[in-house]
């Protein structure tokens, strides 16, 4: 891979002053179409979750349910069942919507985009389609300058540099995350994103009209804390955070896959994005010998201890390019 950017700064352990920059494509077409030459039986793996759906509403039933049951509980206790309950289920809605922007539970986007709307309903905030949108061009645009809305800003590159200015980033990158794109790259909200807000704030209203405030916070802080310094949220570092010059995308292979949608498996996922969640490790399975050699994670907790510790890494650690010559798909 051609790069510029940080081998000094790296080596005199200080943070670096600009991103990496590569001169190549990113790296997942091509290595899609070298697994494909060998092991074209992948194909078979492409296709929606036919569990999706199921999934998906027994975690939003769970969650609103759990939101009514803690109409009149304490602050105190809703914020403990938050952190260490409804912050889960959240975060798995959020990456059921990230398998929904895919077209993975159906065949017809259509269905994926009303199951979006539903699965967001938990969440609070209206994202759902809003997501798909941006997540998109991630895919076909990876580390593009001003197209790849997950890398961030300069400004916070500039502001987020020593531990306690990574710690409050890390506590409120789910703000970053949501708020980047609204700056950067706006886009014209079109139809369906009216239709996200209007079901979204019908559900918001009539949860604060039978059961409260208290209901509807614990649902906004279930999403908030889940997004932060959270083990959850350890994937958001994990995934495209440069801890080795060489390599821009990084997997996790851990136990929280089983919550996440398995989006741990992040390499496998940008190299095959039609492949559901629950079959991306049998891309691994089948090819073993393009992953095997590649820098992983165990840990999404670790991922966070090293991103704040690690005076040589913050939102600088992303890989950019200014053109990209091939979409990835």
């Amino acid at each position: 891979m051609g790069y510029e950017g940080k081998q000094r700064e790296e080596e005199e352990g200080v943070m670096a002053t600009d991103f990496f920059w590569s001169y190549t494509d990113e790296p997942h077409a091509s290595r899609r179409r070298q697994i494909l030459s060998q092991y074209p039986q992948i194909k078979l793996l492409f296709g929606p979750d036919p569990f999706a759906f199921l999934k998906i509403a027994m975690v939003v039933l769970l969650q609103l349910w759990t939101a009514t049951f803690l109409h009149n509980a304490g602050w105190v206790k809703i914020l403990v069942l938050a952190y260490f309950f409804g912050s889960f289920l959240n975060h798995n809605l959020f990456l059921a919507i990230h398998e929904l922007s895919h077209n993975l539970a159906f065949s017809k986007p259509v269905y994926n985009r009303w199951l979006g709307i539903f699965a967001n309903l938990p969440i609070g905030v209206p994202m759902s389609v809003t997501f798909q949108k941006y997540h998109l061009e991630h895919h076909r645009f990876q580390g593009v300058d001003g197209v790849d809305m997950d890398i961030p800003t300069l400004a916070e590159a500039h502001l987020v540099k020593n531990i306690v200015s990574k710690s409050i980033w890390v506590i409120l990158q789910l703000f970053f995350y949501a708020l980047r794109p609204v700056f950067i790259k706006p886009k014209p909200p079109g139809i369906w994103e009216f239709i996200n807000l209007i079901i979204q704030l019908a559900l918001d209203a009539l949860l604060v009209h039978f059961w409260g405030w208290k209901s509807f916070g614990y649902l906004i802080l279930s999403t908030f804390v889940g997004g932060g310094m959270h083990p959850m949220a350890g994937h958001f570092i994990s995934e495209h955070y440069v801890f080795k010059p060489d390599q821009e995308t990084y997997s996790y292979y851990g136990p929280l896959n089983l919550m996440t949608w398995s989006v741990g498996y992040h390499n496998e996922h940008h190299d095959f994005p039609r492949i559901p969640g629950t079959k991306l490790r049998k891309v691994r399975e089948i090819a073993p010998e393009f992953y095997d050699n590649l820098d992983s994670y165990k840990s999404w907790s670790q991922v966070i201890y090293m991103y704040i510790t690690d005076r040589t890494v913050g939102p600088f650690s992303r890989m950019k390019r200014n053109v990209s010559t091939k979409k990835s798909e």
